[in-house]
């Protein structure tokens, strides 16, 4: 059936979204290692996820959940410095004042002659004018590794090219951005929401987690990037010596026309791995505590996996005859405003959820000058209308710990840093650690699943360490959160008509 599958994939762009739909989670046949050491809570929705999606199967004692920005640095230059064949790093942007970074990355070049470093970042946010444009920092790299650096620019064909011209540099971004975080060498890779940039170094929280010794996984990752490269800018040093060189390789379409093409390569990638899945009867991975999904959300090419995959897990929990507990979810998210969907799947389901969002002052755009200033006042306006539905729903909670089936809004608030992590933990109840977590870049907003491209994973484990872990991990993020107070914030009328007017790009 899944090869059958695959072959209509290939000739049908989309087919991928349709096969998806297909499975339900009471049809489940498919065997699943790893699903009998699972909490009840998730075993069955594990098992049909398994269906869908690629896997991967780790031993917990190779994951490493990072807390701080300065160790999610740290790793990485580790990372970096380790490498022997390859370095693959996808990230919106890379800052231009990041001199280390670049030197780090310039120095391990030239150690180790073999060694290519592969790079996958946003056209937009990259090639912003300017002398501090950060492309003009990767010039350097290209110059005295022309052979060995290959660098992406991803663009969202969604602004086209009337519109590119017209739209400020500052706000192009606006219509969808390159926004994966995958940071790896060889067979290791560090999955975040972080950027490559100071604040990310420093004083922007977000979720950190490292794999190490992971050739499968690293290779998944890897392959996902020269996927995308393949409908991406390509950027050349000139042959002047002057300033990078943009070059579009495919002459069949154009870099405005990529929609159909990215569908295509994307489902045939996806179902490619997930057919090549290893086997449930491999002794390793029968041993294996932990198993991670890969999910791509790429809205504008019709590919909703993250959308599908939590669709499904709401179904799943849903069915309390089936779990037998009371499960609770932990909810975070720097820009903060769910998208529809996911705004119903909560409200409807009996789930008690605890929500973090940044507060205004954790926002990154607080006290940018012009329109950008607005955007934390934007997304209180969206945390209040979700509010206004949690208690139109009979669904709010007093604390911030959900109760029962109730609903609970805090933010997070740290003087002299901004808030930027994101992703769902599940507990099969109140006082038992998570069973399962999503990460990755997405913000599980209306811009992330609609316009942005996204890869982010779902990961389930067993193991007792791995979980007390993520339980670590969610209360370091509440240790810095308090009750909601958005509700006593004024909401100016020119925010509320440009909340209107630009909708689901914030």
């Amino acid at each position: 059936m899944l090869a059958a599958a695959y072959r209509n994939v290939c000739r049908h762009s989309n087919t991928h979204k349709a096969l998806l739909k297909s499975f339900t989670v009471s049809k489940c046949a498919r065997h699943f290692s790893i699903t009998p050491k699972l909490d009840p809570t998730i075993r069955e929705f594990v098992s049909c996820l398994a269906q869908k999606q690629p896997s991967f199967r780790v031993s917990s004692k190779d994951v490493h959940v990072l807390a701080q920005p300065s160790e999610f640095y740290t790793n990485l230059l580790n990372i970096i410095r380790r490498a022997r064949r390859r370095i693959f790093l996808s990230s919106l942007y890379i800052g231009f004042s990041e001199t280390e970074l670049i030197d780090t990355l310039d120095d391990a070049l030239r150690r180790n002659p073999g060694l290519h470093l592969y790079l996958n970042l946003d056209y937009n946010r990259s090639t912003r004018p300017g002398p501090s444009s950060p492309i003009l920092s990767l010039l350097p790299l290209l110059r005295n590794h022309e052979h060995r650096v290959h660098i992406s620019l991803f663009r969202s064909p969604k602004l086209s090219a009337t519109m590119g011209k017209i739209v400020p540099p500052r706000f192009n971004e606006g219509w969808g951005t390159w926004h994966a975080k995958i940071y790896g060498s060889d067979d290791e890779v560090m999955i975040s929401g972080a950027n490559l940039n100071k604040a990310y170094f420093s004083n922007r929280q977000d979720r950190y987690l490292h794999f190490s010794a992971q050739p499968a996984l690293a290779d998944y990752c890897f392959s996902f990037l020269q996927t995308v490269s393949g409908f991406s800018y390509r950027v050349l040093a000139a042959s002047d010596g002057h300033g990078p060189v943009l070059h579009w390789e495919d002459t069949s379409v154009s870099p405005c026309r990529i929609q159909a093409k990215a569908e295509r390569v994307l489902s045939q990638f996806q179902m490619k791995h997930l057919l090549s899945s290893p086997s449930s009867t491999s002794e390793e991975h029968a041993n294996s505590d932990v198993v991670i999904f890969p999910v791509i959300q790429a809205g504008q090419f019709n590919i909703r996996e993250e959308e599908l995959a939590l669709s499904m897990l709401f179904d799943h929990l849903s069915s309390r005859e089936r779990i037998g507990k009371q499960p609770v979810m932990d909810l975070t998210s720097g820009y903060f405003g769910l998208s529809r969907e996911y705004q119903d799947l909560i409200l409807k389901s009996d789930i008690g959820c605890s929500i973090i969002a940044a507060s205004p002052k954790a926002n990154g755009f607080y006290g940018s000058g012009g329109l950008s200033g607005l955007i934390p006042e934007g997304y209180t306006l969206l945390e209040q209308r979700f509010m206004s539905a949690v208690r139109a729903a009979s669904r709010s909670s007093p604390s911030n710990v959900p109760d029962g089936r109730n609903i609970s809004l805090g933010e997070w608030e740290r003087d002299g840093w901004t808030y930027h992590a994101k992703g769902i933990w599940l507990s099969p109840s109140v006082d038992s650690p998570p069973v399962l977590t999503l990460f990755g870049s997405t913000n599980l907003n209306s811009r992330s699943a609609n316009l942005d491209t996204e890869l982010s994973f779902v990961m389930a484990t067993s193991s007792d360490d791995l979980r007390q872990k993520l339980h670590e991990e969610v209360q370091g993020l509440n240790r810095w959160a308090v009750p909601w107070r958005g509700g006593e914030r004024k909401v100016r009328w020119r925010t509320k008509a440009i909340v209107g007017l630009v909708g689901g790009m914030l």
